[in-house]
């Protein structure tokens, strides 16, 4: 009767609490808006063209100019552009890009595998995650920052184009999911509790 009580007792310990329901809505709408994010940023890398000036229109992989009797004409050597450091700039700010999107996909398989197997390393697998995004928000914020500061002779905030708006989002996005996983981690507790003898 000893050893049955015992291990009754084990199969106790070894039950996990449940989560609140606030929690879980939380979890899950996080892992939402990163997936909404790796969409929105990797739209706007593929589309890549994110300032229009007048008659032109750069981009992370074309330049473009537009007139009346010829139409649209786009080039891939961004040095035709005659905007100083353009080509090797946007080569950096399209790789910044498109690592942040990489780098988030794996934070976003984190924070669904610590959500469905729920085990003694789902709160580290949680905050790495979240940490991922926090580094996908550096990269993508920087990728933005280098085509403002290459090409801000030709900035206006009018010729800024939905795609780039795209990508400040996915940018806030990631940086919002960061912070907000990271919050929610800090303040629950963990989902197993160590066992008591």
């Amino acid at each position: 009767m000893t050893a049955i009580a015992v291990q009754a007792q084990k199969l106790l310990a070894q039950r996990r609490p449940r989560r609140s329901f606030f929690e879980s809505f939380i979890r899950n709408l996080i892992i939402l808006c990163a997936a909404l994010a790796v969409v929105l940023s990797s739209v706007s890398i593929c589309d890549g063209h994110w300032l229009l000036a007048e008659d032109r229109l750069f981009g992370l992989w074309h330049f473009c100019t537009a007139s009346n009797q010829t139409g649209s004409h786009c080039l891939r050597d961004l040095s035709q552009a005659h905007v100083p450091g353009l080509a090797w700039g946007m080569v950096l700010a399209r790789s910044l890009a498109a690592l942040a999107v990489v780098v988030t996909i794996f934070g976003l398989e984190l924070l669904m595998v610590s959500q469905v197997c729920e085990d003694l390393h789902s709160r580290s697998k949680w905050a790495i995650g979240s940490i991922l995004f926090l580094v996908s928000f550096i990269f993508s914020f920087g990728g933005l920052l280098i085509f403002v500061i290459l090409l801000r002779n030709q900035v206006t905030l009018i010729g800024f184009t939905l795609t780039f708006w795209s990508q400040f989002t996915a940018s806030f996005l990631f940086f919002l999911n960061a912070i907000s996983g990271l919050h929610v981690n800090s303040i629950t507790h963990p989902w197993v509790q160590p066992m008591k003898f």
